[in-house]
């Protein structure tokens, strides 16, 4: 039986794959671990076919055409067998210690299943990760105690408050394989940013939840390439607007505000995270498409769902980023540069 299931997409990896492959493998026959070489052009799929000849049992290579990173993720899930399921970045790597420990906790859940003959497995697990600035030296780590208990298993409504700085990402999270294709979840392809739906639409559909206070997944920032730094944001801005909006018409949040409201108040808070992410670099554009581009965004958001416009206008973070006239605009880019230079998110 494998008990979790890597899936790494990957795109002209060379770099970094051999690095994050080597801290994956050591988990043995307990995971598999599945390459998706999303039509790369360099040697990235040569690499992912090394380890798939020395580590037959462990690792599997998928080549296939390039259809971005959410068409590796749906390649993933449709191949795993893992009891869990977690998506690891090619440029990124777990760590060691917590690796073990984490896959320690899912055996002894499953082996407890068998005996038993019932649910024991949480639906989905929370995990601490780290900002790495490898250039730099410098490195973030975000964690959740404050907002999950730990050593328990637990629901929605027993989790606490999130700092302006916590947010659940993808790299935070791992799903039970069934419970995640349970949610029909299947995320766009040739599109940048559907981490975010990865990490918000099947939330609903995760009743138990277990944190572990472990740094587990360590994040690599500093590339000019990737989809968080600031001028690649900027560029592909349209493509952030586009998940933004799938992120908020995804579910009905007054439907699971009804069953579990704090659920309900941290995904609003996440949309408008994502609000907030899309308008401050609208307006660190500032030319004339992208105030048409502003403007339109939140009118949307406004005709088609006028409970959460008004949320997220008035009572959430996004709504300080539509402050009126120049000293407004102003003051909303100089609190982002204080917010990144603080949290160190890009």
């Amino acid at each position: 039986m494998k008990y979790l299931t890597l899936t790494v997409p990957c795109f002209n990896s060379e770099q970094y794959l051999k690095r994050c492959l080597d801290s994956l493998v050591i988990g043995g026959k307990d995971v598999e671990i599945i390459v998706v070489d999303d039509g790369s052009t360099d040697h990235t799929g040569e690499i992912a076919d090394m380890y798939a000849k020395e580590f037959p049992d462990i690792v599997t290579v998928v080549h296939k055409e390039n259809g971005g990173h959410g068409s590796g993720v749906n390649t993933g899930l449709k191949l795993a067998t893992g009891k869990y399921f977690k998506v690891v970045d090619s440029d990124d790597w777990l760590d060691k210690k917590s690796y073990k420990k984490l896959l320690k906790k899912i055996k002894f859940w499953c082996d407890k299943e068998k005996i038993k003959q019932e649910t024991i497995c949480p639906d989905m697990l929370i995990c601490d990760y780290t900002y790495n600035h490898l250039e730099e030296g410098i490195k973030k780590r975000m964690g959740y105690r404050n907002v999950f208990p730990m050593d328990k298993v637990y629901t929605w409504d027993q989790i606490g408050t999130f700092y302006p700085s916590q947010y659940l990402i993808m790299h935070a999270l791992i799903y039970c394989t069934d419970t995640l294709r349970t949610s029909g979840i299947v995320l766009p392809e040739h599109t940048f940013f559907v981490d975010n739906l990865f990490a918000y639409c099947p939330l609903p559909y995760m009743k138990t939840l277990y944190y572990m206070d472990i740094n587990l997944y360590q994040y690599y920032l500093g590339r000019e390439d990737q989809s968080v730094n600031e001028k690649m944001l900027m560029a592909r801005i349209e493509q952030h607007i586009k998940v933004t909006k799938l992120v908020a018409n995804s579910v009905d949040l007054n439907k699971i505000k009804k069953q579990h409201p704090k659920l309900a108040n941290y995904m609003c808070r996440n949309v408008s995270i994502m609000m907030a992410i899309s308008s401050i670099h609208l307006l660190l554009r500032g030319d004339a498409l992208a105030k048409l581009w502003y403007y339109k965004l939140w009118s949307d958001i406004k005709e088609n769902n006028p409970k959460l416009y008004f949320r997220l206008r008035y009572t959430t973070l996004s709504g300080l980023t539509n402050l009126p006239g120049k000293l407004g605009k102003s003051a909303t880019i100089k609190g982002y540069r204080i917010a990144k230079k603080i949290y160190k998110f890009q």
